[in-house]
């Protein structure tokens, strides 16, 4: 099967910088490296595939050879391998230092391995807070799962009478050289987990790990304002750390509680208003419920379904506000139910003498029945 053209191997143009072909190079090794495709032929294929590429197109000679004579000029058995050293060494170093410095975390400059302190994982508790709450602001307890030192082996991991050995697979450094090629890289050790120790005879309580599950109690304070999906982060009450690293944080994301009566608009509140016949048609005082207590409202004579009324002040003041939202009462015309025979009676002596000039005093409903009218061509 013939060979692929270096220069679309990498996706780059037959003129491309060195900078150009070392990037692509990077991006592609990063794919396909066989580390990140565990039981993948075709990715480590395309591995090998994009790395003889760069071995040629980052020497100069080599890819003078290759412009010229294609695969043939670059062809291991004529002695390509001279090509190995000087200039295009160097680069190919560099490319690698970059590549396998975020892969695998290390750096560049020759070999240390990576520290084995670790910070903890940060963690989230979702936390439902009633409107009440939200908006005065308030101070609760929590309980959520932590992980403690296991008093059985002291944190060691090991069984009462044992300790940790040395990893006989690192050496206790932690870590392990993997030969690629001509190059080589470090990685985690994948029997000790980086900390140099293997524990041969486990902790029965902890089971080798060194830590239990348990709980713990925080006290949390809810600032006055907050809302749905705030969040409150206390610092280092997360996931302990590895190795004595720094604990990680807890994030409180706050869910608000269905309220009965409210529905919240960032600093708004908006509610239905239900408004009797009478008091709608002939105008009254009713007394509406907000969080400060009991507000008085004028009704107009006339008031119809969707009216809104606006309550200045009378929202919520969000936490990074600088003022209280407005309560937005939304008319909602209630129909009397449940009518008595003189009731009834009475509103059909009503609906007769409206019928004689139903325009005047029902105009919406006149001007539909106009529309209705049009539309069937009457």
């Amino acid at each position: 099967m013939a060979k692929r053209d270096y220069y679309e191997i990498l996706g780059v143009n037959r003129d491309a910088t060195e900078e150009e072909i070392k990037k692509a190079y990077r991006k592609l090794a990063m794919k396909f490296h066989p580390d990140r495709n565990p039981d993948n032929p075709k990715a480590e294929e395309q591995f090998k595939e994009a790395k003889e590429a760069y071995e040629v197109l980052s020497d100069k000679q080599k890819r003078g050879a290759y412009d010229q004579f294609g695969h043939a000029g670059v062809d291991p058995s004529a002695g390509a391998g001279a090509g190995f050293g000087g200039a295009g060494m160097g680069g190919f170093a560099d490319a690698f230092g970059d590549i396998f410095g975020d892969i695998f975390g290390g750096g560049r400059g020759g070999g240390g391995g990576r520290s084995n302190v670790y910070r903890g994982a940060d963690l989230r508790y979702n936390l439902e807070v009633s409107l009440e709450d939200a908006a005065r602001g308030t101070e609760t307890r929590i309980r959520i799962p932590t992980m403690a030192e296991c008093d059985t082996c002291n944190g060691t991991g090991a069984k009462k009478g044992s300790e940790p050995k040395v990893c006989p697979t690192c050496g206790g450094h932690g870590q392990v050289r993997m030969q690629q090629g001509f190059f080589s890289i470090q990685q985690t050790c994948p029997k000790c987990h980086g900390t140099g120790r293997f524990i041969a005879d486990p902790c029965n309580t902890c089971h080798g790990a060194g830590r239990v599950n348990q709980h713990k109690t925080l006290s949390v304070k809810i600032p006055s304002g907050i809302d749905e999906g705030d969040r409150i982060r206390l610092s280092g009450e997360g996931e302990p750390g590895v190795n004595g690293g720094p604990a990680g944080d807890l994030y409180v994301q706050i869910h608000l509680k269905p309220h009965s009566m409210f529905q919240r608009d960032h600093d708004d509140l908006h509610c239905e208003m239900p408004v009797g016949f009478t008091v709608a048609a002939l105008g009254g005082e009713i007394e509406i419920p907000t969080l400060d207590g009991i507000a008085k409202l004028k009704i107009p004579a006339e008031t119809q379904t969707g009216k809104v009324f606006r309550l200045r002040g009378k929202g919520i003041k969000g936490v990074r506000s600088h003022a209280h939202g407005d309560l937005m009462c939304h008319v909602v015309v209630e129909t009397p139910v449940k009518l008595t025979d003189r009731q009834k009676e009475l509103l059909r002596e009503f609906e007769e003498i409206n019928r004689g000039d139903a325009a005047r005093h029902n105009p919406k409903a006149q001007s539909w029945m106009d529309k209705v009218k049009d539309f069937f061509g009457g």
